[in-house]
Formats: C-alpha cells, sequence, structure tokens
C-alpha cells in the first residue's frame, strides 16, 4: 500500500486519493491532432521504468489536488506537493 505524504493532512493511505493519470504537457496544436491522434494521446503510455508525475486527488482527506512523484517500478513516493495554478 502507497504511503502519500499530503501537505495538508501528513502521511496518509492511498485509499484515501484518486489517481487521475500522469501530469503531461498540452499539444503545440491541439487543433491539428486527428482522432486517432487524440486517442494515442489519450490511451497510450510509456510505462516507463524512472519516477513519474502523477496527479492524486485527496478525496477523503482536504480533497486538494496534489503533484505525486512516484517510481512505478518500486511503489515508492519520492515527494507530493498541492498542483500548481492554471497547471
Amino acid at each position: 500500500m502507497l504511503q502519500i505524504p499530503c501537505p495538508h493532512c501528513g502521511l496518509r493511505s492511498e485509499h484515501e486519493f484518486v489517481c487521475a493519470g500522469e501530469v503531461s504537457q498540452r499539444p503545440p496544436q491541439p487543433e491539428a491532432l486527428d482522432e486517432a491522434a487524440w486517442a494515442d494521446r489519450i490511451y497510450q503510455r510509456d510505462n516507463p521504468d524512472t519516477p513519474v508525475l502523477e496527479h492524486w486527488w485527496h478525496l477523503h482527506g482536504c480533497r486538494s489536488w496534489l503533484w505525486v512523484r512516484r517510481n512505478p517500478h518500486t511503489q515508492q513516493v519520492l515527494e507530493a506537493r498541492v498542483t500548481e495554478p492554471g497547471a
């Protein structure tokens, strides 16, 4: 079980959170992407063996959106911070 260090509530179980996937950048020209390119962008992930940055929502706590840096191979949470405004 993951233990996520919420900046507001302290160390909490992953069961208090909802993972909304990897943080990604918007494409430079989204209107130029066709339907197949959007499907690929939304559903295909690299599944790296290095740390990734993910969106997590503290649903059963302070209800903040967090960015959590996690190593998917070891399941180690490296950091958690409040989502930056406008991101």
